[in-house]
């Protein structure tokens, strides 16, 4: 992926470089390539056609004397083997006030252009195809293309508005070749920003192009998001970045993806423990967790006195692994020691604690540990029922009751449910809640794919015994 967002396998890892930028796979104006140029018709045939047909009216003159006085020498000087490019400059820009039709300004812009090719000067070159595309001469199917010459040039002099205005005029005129695709056109838009440091702008138009493709049914390049994804971390342009992330591994849902979702998302936030607690929760589930500290941030979040299971499955998992070799560290060991000994007697209380949850005059904070504790223990639809109902009740911290609605839903087969309700969440809690937006939404289109074949690039979706 682009630089800055790989290697994120433990937080605080960023990337201080930006992505490679999108190359435009096209010839033209690179300094190599000289456009097709209609040459003007001179007087002398004009004079020809006349005498050939004296009943016929000679048509107007698209050339005037002057005009064509000044360009035949010109021209010739140009196409001679010894020409000087900057000795000839100054005659064809003496030329300018001479080209007023149509076809003079069309014959002297081509000249100027291609001229300028040749001796390698971009601001003639931009005033060649600009006088070109003036005259309102160009053929309507070449019209596109002289506008993508020009917008090039004029993104090479960093004249990025003027760039974007040919490069708009392109993609209306609906300009594509067997090397530039109308993909190609939009993303360099969002390029034409992202090199002013306008960064927000550029991710508005890029996010504008993915939601039009996605409209009209097209395949996005996962560059786009790579791209997006990319300058909005690099540059911590939130909370677009979280779009783009959801977006990405909405489509893209790789097991690096993910990983690089999560593990960007917790370097662009100081999360408070049960903030992280819910993040660590999906980064098990899609298996983003490949590095000790990864552990030892889960379990001092999720804390052996208030989820024993959940957190001596997660030593377990760690051990089994070798992340965290058993015996190799006194603090994993002692954590899974107290978790191990509380797991008998926690489960002895659930029978009580779901009498005083479920009471009518049930206070918050017993409402909401009951959705926890039964979290816990993988009878996720209890903590459902608790979580909701703590939604009811004054002082519940909404986003927080919302998230692991939203997790304990996913547990029990509903991702349709947890869509909606981590949609709801709001503030600090938004990144944590997207991701697993698009982890539900990831099942639900799974269980939408035909039940013998599996999804492509998906990390596996399987449900364990308890949260995880």
């Amino acid at each position: 992926m682009e630089d800055a967002v790989t290697t994120l396998s433990s937080p605080n890892g960023r990337s201080t470089g930006l992505a490679r930028q999108f190359a435009l796979a096209i010839a033209l104006a690179s300094g190599t390539a000289l456009l097709a140029v209609p040459g003007f018709t001179d007087a002398a045939h004009a004079q020809r056609a006349k005498k050939a047909d004296k009943k016929k009216e000679a048509p107007k003159a698209a050339y005037s004397k002057e005009f064509v006085a000044s360009y035949q020498p010109l021209d010739e000087a140009l196409k001679a083997p010894d020409a000087n490019f900057d000795e000839l400059k100054p005659r064809m820009l003496a030329m300018t006030p001479l080209a007023v039709s149509p076809e003079e300004q069309q014959a002297l812009g081509g000249m100027i252009f291609n001229a300028a090719i040749l001796g390698k000067d971009l601001p003639m070159q931009l005033q060649g195809v600009e006088m070109m595309l003036a005259s309102g001469n160009i053929q309507p199917e070449e019209q596109g293309r002289f506008n993508l010459v020009a917008f090039q040039i004029a993104s090479n002099l960093n004249q990025h508005e003027k760039a974007r205005t040919y490069l708009q005029r392109a993609i209306d005129l609906n300009y594509t070749s067997a090397n530039v695709s109308m993909a190609d056109l939009q993303m360099n838009m969002a390029e034409t920003y992202f090199s002013e440091d306008r960064h927000s702008e550029g991710l508005a138009y890029l996010s504008s192009a993915i939601a039009q493709r996605k409209e009209q049914a097209l395949p996005v390049d996962e560059r786009w998001y790579k791209r997006g994804v990319a300058i909005a971390y690099t540059n911590e342009v939130v909370p677009q970045v979280y779009d783009f992330v959801s977006d990405w591994v909405g489509d893209y849902p790789t097991a690096e993806n993910w990983r690089d979702g999560v593990n960007l998302t917790r370097n662009l936030n100081d999360f408070d423990p049960q903030a992280l607690l819910d993040l660590l929760r999906l980064g098990r589930k899609v298996g983003t967790l490949t590095e000790k500290n990864d552990y030892i941030y889960y379990i001092e979040a999720a804390d052996p006195r208030r989820l024993p299971l959940e957190v001596k499955e997660l030593i377990d998992s760690a051990y089994s692994s070798g992340i965290i070799p058993k015996g190799s560290d006194t603090f994993v060991d002692e954590q899974y020691r107290i978790a191990s000994g509380r797991i008998a007697a926690d489960r002895a209380d659930l029978p009580a604690l779901e009498r005083d949850a479920g009471a009518a005059s049930a206070q918050m904070r017993t409402v909401l540990a009951a959705g926890d504790a039964f979290l816990n223990y993988g009878e996720y639809a209890k903590a459902v029922r608790f979580y909701e109902k703590s939604l009811s009740l004054p002082g519940v911290d909404r986003n927080l009751a919302l998230t692991r609605l939203g997790i304990a839903q996913i547990a029990m087969g509903d991702a349709a449910a947890a869509s909606q309700n981590l949609a709801k969440v709001e503030g600090v809690r938004i990144p944590v809640a997207r991701l697993w937006g698009a982890y539900a939404a990831q099942l639900l289109k799974d269980s939408a794919a035909p039940q013998d074949v599996a999804t492509e690039g998906s990390v596996a979706t399987e449900t364990p015994a308890t949260v995880s």
